[in-house]
Parts: structure tokens; sequence; C-alpha cells
């Protein structure tokens, strides 16, 4: 998030000069950004996986902590909750084989974990929701031992004033309240970084904004929270409101959610994204470093921009612009929309699909978004959250806007995924399988949330909703545990 976050209190002050330092790093980001050397370098991935901790009866096991330590892999962190941990990966180029390589992180760094866990009898969940979470695991005493989230969570209450409000309606419907933001936790994401030229970003981005509908519907797998039966991807609802920093009382607010897929098209470059999460979104954790940014760029340097790293970290767009001063400074997109799991060989998928789709809308961008507007492409990616294989998307076609339902879609743009991924030198060895995964599951229409419904519909049948819930995750983490994409997972 670009600074170490050393305390959890603030005055009003910090606030004023933490605000003061924003914009003179967004100065600092629009000149550097003018210099045509910035960031030109090449393409790299990395990805980033949270997951759940869980117990022998599959409830969440608040032990991050100590795993964390038994593991001693500088790749692996703390996550916001107890149960929770993150996984991150080592970039790597795109061109050659990258999906192999970020297979066999995942691989590597999962082993761990699970080595780490199984003398505290736990273990890992790639899971993009525990099913067997109740409210009681996400009280104020779920947070991770860490300044970091427990300024984070003082920074959302200090905005919003009043509790966290959770609605959230599917074949079934939650209600409740929340005084703090642990209830976050509950979400388990797979997150995909691209490193992209400045020059090529604004394009890069719309495509990735355009194409997150259709992959997302493919990969959705959190259809269950508290035993009830939700959105495809109930992780897109519940996020926006578990960490919403805006009052329900106050009707005129004109402030945008936190968590939102965005506001527009890009028009010309990655700092449109920076200046609207300054001027859209007050500050949460106003730590202020050293640095003269507007001196550094003057004078022919790279600037950290911390303080404006650490506010964009505080600002969960599902595609989000990322800032980096490592490798010579460069811009990333990253792609935060895709769940946890179901397991490696299916989030590597999930990733080839999504940075190939991108990178093949990516020349043609213009065209398409002259016949769909950004309001309809929102639509787009709440509906596949919803109802995932199922949706009604837009996509434009031939000079008009069509609705298809995303399964067919999704077969149809398989073709211009693997064309991007080969312009952009990766190996047809190393993206064939994993675009064959997607079809394969798109045709036998089973994602991982599809699986999750089928099982507990039939456990239900003969017991009680909250044993149903444990049986069917206890199911998901075996057959996890084999390796073997979801689509080949057996059904009652």
């Amino acid at each position: 998030m670009g600074l170490t976050i050393e305390q959890d209190c603030f005055a009003e002050e910090d606030f004023e000069r933490f605000s003061g330092r924003l914009q003179d790093q967004l100065e600092a980001l629009e000149r550097l950004l003018q210099d045509p050397g910035f960031g030109v370098g090449q393409s790299s991935i990395g990805a980033e996986v949270e997951l759940s901790l869980v117990d022998g009866s599959a409830r969440p096991l608040g032990i991050n902590r100590e795993v964390l330590a038994r593991a001693n892999d500088r790749r692996l962190t703390l996550e916001l909750d107890r149960f929770n941990l993150e996984i991150n990966a080592d970039p790597s180029p795109l061109e050659g084989r990258p999906f192999d390589a970020l297979e066999r992180q995942l691989r590597e760094t999962l082993a761990k974990v699970e080595e780490a866990a199984y003398p505290l009898g736990g273990r890992a969940a790639t899971i993009g929701i525990l099913p067997t979470l109740t409210p009681e695991d996400v009280d104020a005493n779920a947070l991770s031992d860490a300044n970091r989230y427990r300024a984070l969570s003082s920074g959302l209450r200090r905005l919003r004033g009043e509790p966290f409000e959770i609605r959230v309606s599917g074949e079934e419907e939650i209600t409740l309240e929340s005084d703090h933001i642990a209830l976050e936790g509950a979400n388990t994401s797979f997150q995909v970084h691209l490193r992209v030229d400045p020059s090529r970003f604004a394009a890069a981005y719309n495509a990735a904004q355009l194409a997150s509908s259709v992959v997302l519907a493919t990969a959705v797998n959190s259809p269950v929270l508290f035993g009830a039966r939700l959105w495809s991807e109930t992780r897109i609802a519940l996020f926006r409101q578990s960490v919403d920093d805006r009052s329900a009382a106050s009707i005129d607010d004109w402030r945008p959610a936190r968590v939102s897929f965005g506001h527009g098209w890009v028009r010309r470059h990655a700092y449109e994204l920076f200046a609207e999460s300054v001027s859209m979104h007050p500050p949460l954790i106003p730590v202020c470093g050293d640095e003269d940014a507007r001196r550094v760029v003057a004078h022919g340097q790279l600037p950290l921009l911390a303080e404006l790293r650490l506010h964009q970290g505080t600002v969960w767009r599902w595609n989000r612009a990322i800032y980096d001063p490592a490798d010579g400074g460069h811009l990333r997109i990253e792609f935060r929309a895709l769940p946890s799991g179901p397991t490696g060989v299916d989030m590597v998928a999930n990733a080839a699909f999504m940075l190939g789709l991108t990178l093949g809308l990516e020349p043609s961008i213009e065209q398409l978004l002259s016949q769909i507007t950004f309001g309809q492409a929102r639509q787009n990616f709440y509906a596949a959250a919803q109802r995932g294989l199922d949706a009604e998307l837009l996509w434009p076609r031939a000079g008009s806007l069509r609705a298809s339902r995303a399964d067919d879609l999704a077969l149809e743009l398989l073709p211009i995924a693997a064309r991007g991924l080969e312009r952009h030198g990766v190996a047809a060895s190393d993206l064939a399988p994993r675009l064959d995964l997607i079809r394969a599951r798109v045709e036998k229409r089973q994602t991982g949330a599809e699986w999750q419904r089928r099982v507990l519909a039939d456990l239900r049948r003969t017991g009680r909703k909250r044993a149903s819930t444990s049986a069917m995750l206890g199911r998901y983490l075996e057959h996890s545990a084999t390796g073997r994409p979801v689509h080949e997972w057996p059904l009652p």
C-alpha cells in the first residue's frame, strides 16, 4: 500500500496534510507520465491469491500468524481476518510460458501453507466465500493483529458514522449490520496483474473493463454466504457493502462507493483514474512520508509516490490502476474481480482468459466502445456476478449491440483471447491447455458456483442446513486437493 502503517489513530491535521500531499503527488505523476520513456518495458504478469484457513470441520480457523511463521515464505502475507492469508506470486514475463510459471508458484506456496497448517489442525481453502462462515466468525475479534487493518477499519467507520449494512438477495436473502470491517474478510479473491506501457494504458484498461463480465461469468465461485444461496459471485455485492464509507442516511451524498466498476471509459491515460480516486474518496489512512515528489520529478528522478499508492490501495475498483516505482517505474492493471479457487489450475486458466481477452480486444477497443456505453458494460458486470453463465450480456457485433447468454459469448470470444496472447509471445503450448479448460468448463456448464449449488441442493434434501453446508465444503476441499479442475468434479 506504499507506506508502513505504524499507528491506527489519527488527528484531523493528519488528514489535511495527507490530502495536500496527494495533490502534490498527482501533479508529479502527471509530469512523470509525460516522459516518453517512463514505464516502457517488457510486459509481465503477477498474481495474488487470498485464501482461508479452516479446521477439521471446515470451519474458519484464526491461525494466520502461526501458519505464516511456520511456512517462512516471503510470498506469503497476512490478510484482513485471522483466518486469511495471501500468496503474492513473483512476476514473470508475459512472453514465453507465464502460465506454467504461475501455476508452479501457486502449487508450491499452497503446499507450504498446507504443511504449516497441518500440525495446527488446519488446512487451506481456496474459495471465494467460505460457506460455513457465521456472523460470529467475522466479529471485531476476527481482524488480524496489524496496524494496517485497525487503521483501515477506523478510517471507514470515521467516515460512515454508523454500522455497515449488508443486503443481498438471490435464491435466498440475507440482511445484517456490522460495526466493523471484518466481514470483508469473508471475501477471498484471485487478483491478476498486467504490466502495460503508459501509451497503451487507456486502450488496455478499457478492454479489461469490457472483458471482465464475460470472464467473471465463467469463473464464479461464491454462491453461499452464512448458509444462504445468493449471487453466483456474492463477493461482488458483499465487498461493496462491507466497506462502504457512505452514510445510509445521507440521501444527498454525492460520493460513489469505494468499491465500484468505475465511472466511465478512460479517455487518455492512467492519470485520470488516480485523480478520480483522490477527488472522489476521502483519505482513510493518512500516513505521510518525507518525499517531495514534484522536486524529485523535476530533477529527472523516479518518485515513490507513497501516499498516492497508499490512497489508491483504499479505493477498490474491480480493475485498478497501479503505479509501481520498482523496475524503473511502471504502470499495471490489477484485475480484482476473480474469486479464489476452486484449484490452482482453474485460477491460472481464469487468468489466461482474462489477460488474453483484454489483449485480444485492445486493438479494436475504440470501435467497440462506439457501440456500447459504459453503463451497459457495468450492467454486464453485475449481471455476470448475479447469474454466472446464465447472465444475459450485451455485446457489440458488426455495428450493432446484441444480447447473448454468457456461456455462448464466452465460447465465441475464446479465439480472440488466444490471438491476444499469441500476439504477445505466449507459447501456444502454454495458453492452449488453459483456454481449453475454460471451454470445457463452459460447455459442461460446471463452474465452482454451480457445483456448490447442486451439491448443496442434494445434501439439503436429507440434512439440516448447517450440516449440509459443512458437508458440501468438506467435499469441495477433498476435490480441490486433487488439483483436478472443477468441471471434472463429480456431482450427485
